[in-house]
């Protein structure tokens, strides 16, 4: 009797590293984002909001990302106080909800935001978020850290 037990015994350590090999697997591989996350930024700063999370980029990243544009370039700040170059839409972030028909249909695309000091934008990035956007950037201190880069605004002053 004492022999079988001690076989049974023997097999408890490759049962449990059988059992931790498989719960592995069964989650998300690394990289691999869940329908709910923002993807993985080699930039940027990923911000938690309540429904999700979205990217802050620096004016130098985003610098850098207008040279392969792949996304809406999107101005939310009101009233108008000038624009990056490449922006595609102007959406005052407190309408955004009710203008999302101006947006990518497809939850998963890229969004940029930005506006004067990065305040407004951080309100519509989570907006967006808490609307599905898995894929949402913004400009982190907006238009003002973009020119205290160098970067120029166009139509600055209105």
């Amino acid at each position: 009797m004492l022999k079988r037990m001690t076989k049974l015994w023997l097999l408890v350590p490759p049962v449990v590293l059988l059992v931790a090999i498989v719960a592995a697997c069964a989650s998300n591989e690394p990289g691999q984002e869940s329908a709910t996350e923002a993807p993985s930024a080699a930039i940027g700063q990923r911000v938690e909001t309540e429904d999700g999370s979205y990217i802050n980029v620096t004016p130098e990243e985003l610098r850098s990302m207008l040279d392969s544009k792949d996304f809406p370039l999107v101005n939310v700040h009101i009233p108008y106080e000038g624009e990056i170059e490449g922006t595609d839409l102007f959406i005052p972030y407190n309408q955004i909800a009710g203008r999302l028909d101006e947006l990518p249909p497809e939850k998963d695309a890229k969004i940029v935001v930005y506006c004067r000091s990065g305040r407004m934008s951080a309100v519509a990035a989570e907006t967006l978020v808490s609307h599905g956007y898995t894929n949402v950037w913004n400009l982190d201190g907006g238009m003002i850290a973009w020119e205290e880069v160098g970067y120029p605004l166009l139509n600055a002053g209105g």
